[in-house]
């Protein structure tokens, strides 16, 4: 149920969409007796369009999401027992049509995949992604990437394929339980997280409180850094799209944390002071220690 609440509400919610609905009714209301309203309601949608398809806004809500979890250290012993990535990288629909790989922007999650497994052989890739189409049904995403996967060079005993996940609830608790059938958890053992930048402190927020410790390997990066947050945008689109990306994380950070799914309203790394963590009362790290070095200010 809350997977397909999520998605309708983000359509309707989404900062696009509400621009949309804001110039389409105002629109209608000029041709009544609420013209008044009508045309502040278009000019109103106008200039959030404008900001928020031409200036900054996007990189200045994105980028401390990007810079909230640095990658970790490959060198550190012991050496990571395998790699878990995220699905979103591929649009299946049009893929299992085709009879291509689709990757979109986000394809970098599995061409990290690839450069890591061939760095560490003995690990294991493990891809977690369903289908999570409500309109248009498709195979999973661990279908285009299993074979995806395999044709970059990565053998198909060195895979663990997760077909059903739908949403990064779904990844971390379905994940969690197809390891440790296969006795891949524990004392010895060190997993790394693949995903997006942006969506790392949401996936290892929903992680930690599924009992799966994993360390971050952010890929997919969208800005430079603090030299975008003054870089406006060429396109209408992109920027929009920017602002859309962004605010769905923070959104969802939100929603996970109130519906206990993650373990922080804002998960941050645990070696490190990065300010308040806001960790949700009882939340605790696998293994009983506390979730975060860091509460609520008094």
């Amino acid at each position: 149920m809350f997977f397909y609440a999520a998605k309708v509400l983000w359509f309707l919610l989404q900062p696009s969409t509400l621009i949309a609905l804001l110039i389409g009714y105002g629109s209608v209301l000029i041709w009544t007796g609420w013209a008044r309203w009508g045309r502040r309601f278009v000019s109103a949608g106008a200039v959030l369009l404008l900001v928020a398809g031409l200036s900054p806004l996007g990189n200045a809500l994105i980028l401390p999401l990007e810079d909230r979890f640095p990658r970790t250290n490959l060198d550190a012993e012991p050496a990571p027992s395998g790699f878990i990535v995220l699905g979103g990288a591929e649009d299946r629909l049009v893929g299992q049509a085709r009879g291509a790989p689709t990757l979109n922007e986000a394809g970098e999650r599995m061409l990290e995949a690839a450069i890591l497994a061939r760095l560490f052989p003995q690990a294991k890739i493990a891809f977690s992604g369903g289908d999570a189409g409500l309109l248009y049904k498709s195979d999973s995403e661990a279908a285009g990437a299993g074979a995806l996967l395999t044709e970059l060079g990565i053998l198909r005993d060195q895979l663990i394929l997760e077909a059903n996940a739908r949403d990064t609830y779904e990844n971390a608790v379905f994940l969690k339980s197809e390891l440790e059938k296969r006795g891949a958890l524990g004392n010895g053992k060190r997993w790394l997280l693949i995903t997006s930048a942006y969506h790392m402190p949401r996936a290892m927020g929903v992680f930690r409180e599924a009992g799966l410790a994993v360390e971050p390997w952010p890929v997919d990066y969208r800005t430079r850094g603090p030299a975008d947050l003054t870089r406006p945008f060429d396109k209408v689109s992109e920027g929009l799209r920017r602002v859309d990306v962004a605010a769905r994380e923070w959104v969802g950070l939100f929603a996970y944390w109130v519906s206990a799914r993650s373990d922080a309203l804002l998960p941050a790394p645990l070696a490190t002071n990065l300010g308040c963590d806001l960790v949700r009362p009882g939340a605790t790290e696998a293994g009983g220690s506390p979730a975060s070095p860091c509460r609520p200010n008094s």
